[in-house]
């Protein structure tokens, strides 16, 4: 009688656990990738929306008063809360500006941006 070679039972077993292994693995990693590049895109946002307001002293000419203010913005078609802090600086004609940017879900801030604002001159 001729012997056919081939695997056994126990060799198919173990190669499907060590593939079962293996693709849970992947599956995984595919899995924070995505949930990492969806909080990459979520801070991206926030980040803009903190340079738009900046911005938007600097091309208004706004003087700013010191303190808090707050407000919200459309980014994407999402929305995001901001928070801007107005600080005095030894030179009276800058004030320094913090935006920090929050989601609709969460406390922590997003992004965060410091900058200056100059008094327009007379």
């Amino acid at each position: 009688m001729k012997r056919i070679d081939g695997f056994t039972l126990l060799e198919c077993v173990i190669a499907l656990a060590i593939l079962a292994v293996a693709m849970t693995s992947a599956l995984r990693a595919v899995g924070n990738t995505a949930q990492s590049s969806a909080a990459l895109k979520e801070r991206t946002l926030a980040g803009w929306v903190a340079q738009n307001r900046l911005a938007e002293l600097r091309a208004t000419a706004a003087w700013p008063a010191l303190g808090r203010n707050e407000g919200q913005a459309i980014q994407a078609g999402r929305s995001y809360r901001w928070r801007e802090e107005v600080h005095a600086t030894p030179n009276p004609l800058f004030r320094r500006v913090e935006v920090r940017v929050f989601g609709e879900a969460g406390p922590a801030a997003l992004a965060e941006f410091s900058g200056f604002v100059v008094r327009p001159l007379r």
